[in-house]
């Protein structure tokens, strides 16, 4: 006898035919589900895509089956099947892919992007990958034999980021079962044409265990994905589950050039088609169970409102420009900045068991390119890891660690390398929090050094830090030798609740941060986490407003004593820590003031930091003003120090700069 229709899908059932009967009316529910999704769209009632699994509905029946509370499941585009048999939760899928507040995430993620209970869904193929592998070593760091699933499409097996994540989950043995829905075509391209090799042999080839099924033969399906399940809680490892199946609709909403007859060939054989076709009584009860909770969902999502705001949250502490006394003086204990960095680093581990480092090469005795983590391994074994050359992967299994609410940082070698990571940074890490209705937070920490001036070449020198500026919900910070690396460190692990990428000058590690001002001038930094520092000139106003940060810091204050000494010019310099979010108001005064303003960056100029900073201050000053800014070369950066030294900016090229303005 079938079950009620709210049974849950999740079941302690030992009974074969319970298990079997529960499995099909939550099927039954996600085919009725889709269909009157792609109904909603022709009415016009949905917003952007939707792609259904009609034909696939037994795979992620099978898995939630297997697993139990505590768990966690990722998908991908072709989600809400996962997600229903996972969660039940036809009302809030069925408002958020309407756009409505009442959905699991408030409307803001839409058919692709899913949270509630441990599920979490992404669109981008392969992404989801890295993501789980933290989750998982999270759960296994936790002692408990929670596991986790990853749903992939065999178009999937083409993405490099997948690679990486079964490499580091089979060496690190994480407890997370890969489920791959072969149902034969990338969108509309056939397997056949893009796929080389056999797939099973793919995960072999990292020593994972594969195991097949069908969801043609589903009951038998059932009891693998159970068995390989058990098996996993029992010694922890990874597996790769191949589920050989056939999607009955189209890619998404009515794209779809696949040959009719092989599509009603499909049909033909499909069982729940074949169930559906018998018209047995008890089955009639049961759909007009289920039907009416979907046409229960669509009238409250109608009734619901869209969401009225959608802000990103602020990042905490601004400086306003109406504010008196923002500045105050600037003290802390000076040393080298890669021993602060060290320190910090040293200190947040001992202080915090959630805190986790990883990176390549950053166990003792190598302890990083640039010594930075050097003898923290042998202080804190176990959480300090050497990882695979994967940067994509191992930022994803940083943001996997944040969402099971550790404190990950993650070393990239050389900054240069940040864009292998770049899809891990901006499809997932940054898009969290927000598309899950913050429901969920990323606090993963990404350092890096950056900048030339060692003659390590084009792709080991260049400053992209730009690259990564604007992107909704993240921080970026440059540090300085103005400002002590321990005391921006302890106040990032204090606040932080975004993905935050911090940039270290390599040309700063083996220099001293110095709170003392040089002759003729004061310092001074805002009262705030990550403050702005200023130099100000004792005596007389000043004639221009030099802006540098990172690296840079020391060509420009080199700038000020030469712009007095040789040009009777006085300058003031002003060193921002967080470049995003930007706050100019400590800026704008002296702009004002000055009419006068040189940005100073060690990178391409061209749609970069100082280009953005002008922007504001050409809206916020209110006056006219002069500007230039001095940057690197359009050109790679060359190995040849002469050649380098000509490319990157100078304190000649800084007092030239703000000649020129100042003199006209």
């Amino acid at each position: 006898m079938l079950p009620k229709t709210d049974s849950p899908t999740r079941t302690s059932d030992v009974d074969p035919a319970a298990r079997q009967a529960r499995a099909l009316v939550t099927a039954l529910a996600i085919r009725r589900t889709e269909q009157r999704f792609l109904e909603l769209f022709q009415q016009g009632r949905l917003f952007g895509t939707v792609h259904t699994c009609l034909g696939q509905e037994m795979t992620g029946v099978a898995i939630a089956q297997a697993l139990t509370e505590g768990d966690f499941i990722l998908s991908n585009h072709r989600c809400h099947g996962h997600y229903l048999a996972w969660t039940d939760d036809i009302d809030g899928l069925v408002a958020e892919v309407m756009g409505k507040e009442s959905g699991t995430c408030g409307g803001r993620g839409g058919s692709q992007h899913l949270c509630k209970e441990g599920f979490y869904s992404n669109g981008v193929q392969g992404g989801m990958g890295p993501v789980g592998a933290g989750m998982a070593l999270a759960r296994k760091l936790a002692g408990r034999d929670r596991i986790g699933a990853l749903f992939i499409g065999d178009g999937t097996l083409g993405e490099g980021a997948l690679y990486e994540a079964m490499n580091l989950v089979s060496k690190w043995e994480l407890p997370l079962l890969i489920v791959l829905e072969n149902n034969g075509y990338a969108q509309s391209t056939s397997q056949q044409e893009t796929l080389a090799g056999d797939i099973e042999a793919r995960a072999a080839a990292f020593g994972i265990a594969t195991a097949r099924g069908d969801t043609l033969a589903w009951p038998a399906l059932l009891d693998l994905a159970r068995d390989t399940a058990d098996a996993m809680r029992k010694d922890g490892k990874p597996r790769f589950l191949r589920i050989d199946t056939y999607r009955l609709g189209p890619h998404s909403k009515g794209d779809d050039n696949r040959d009719p007859a092989e599509i009603a060939a499909a049909h033909a054989r499909d069982p729940l088609t074949q169930l559906l076709a018998a018209n047995d009584p008890r089955l009639t009860s049961a759909l007009a169970g289920i039907d009416a909770r979907i046409e229960q969902a669509v009238a409250r999502a109608d009734a619901s409102r869209v969401q009225s705001s959608m802000t990103i949250r602020p990042v905490p502490s601004s400086v306003q420009s109406a504010q008196k006394d923002i500045w105050t003086s600037v003290q802390f204990s000076e040393d080298r900045v890669v021993k602060l960095v060290r320190a910090a680093l040293d200190e947040a581990l001992a202080a915090d068991e959630r805190v986790f480092l990883l990176g390549e090469d950053i166990l003792s005795p190598y302890g990083g390119a640039f010594k930075a983590t050097q003898g923290l391994s042998d202080k804190f074994p176990g959480r300090v890891r050497n990882t695979p050359i994967s940067e994509a992967c191992i930022v994803g299994v940083g943001s996997g660690l944040a969402l099971e609410g550790r404190r990950p940082v993650v070393e990239i070698m050389f900054g240069d390398f940040l864009m292998l990571a770049g899809d891990q940074w901006l499809n997932h890490a940054a898009k969290f929090r927000w598309m899950y209705n913050d429901q969920v937070e990323v606090p993963l920490i990404v350092r890096t050094p950056m900048g030339g001036r060692r003659g390590y070449g084009p792709t080991h020198s260049q400053s992209i830090e730009k690259h990564f500026l604007g992107v909704p919900g993240t921080q970026v910070l440059a540090l300085h030798a103005r400002w002590s690396p321990l005391e921006t460190y302890r106040a990032l692990f204090a606040s932080v609740d975004r993905p935050t990428l911090v940039v270290e000058n390599k040309m700063l590690y083996g220099q001293n941060a110095v709170a003392s001002a040089p002759p003729g001038w004061t310092i001074e930094a805002t009262r705030e986490a990550f403050p702005t520092v200023r130099m100000m000139p004792v005596d007389g106003a000043a004639n221009v407003t030099l802006i540098a940060y990172g690296g840079m810091v020391c060509d420009a204050e080199a700038a000020l004593g030469e712009l007095f000494a040789e040009h009777d010019l006085l300058a003031e310099l002003y060193v921002p820590l967080r470049l995003y979010p930007l706050d100019i108001a400590p800026i704008v005064e002296s702009v004002r003031r000055t009419g006068h303003v040189v940005v100073v960056e060690e990178g391409q100029g061209f749609g970069g930091f100082g280009g953005e900073l002008l922007a504001q201050l050409c809206e916020s000053v209110g006056r006219p003003f002069r500007a230039r800014r001095v940057t690197a070369a359009p050109h790679p950066i060359p190995t040849s120090r002469p050649l380098e030294e000509q490319a990157l900016p100078s304190t000649a090229g800084i007092v030239r700069a703000a000649v020129e303005i100042a003199r006209g």
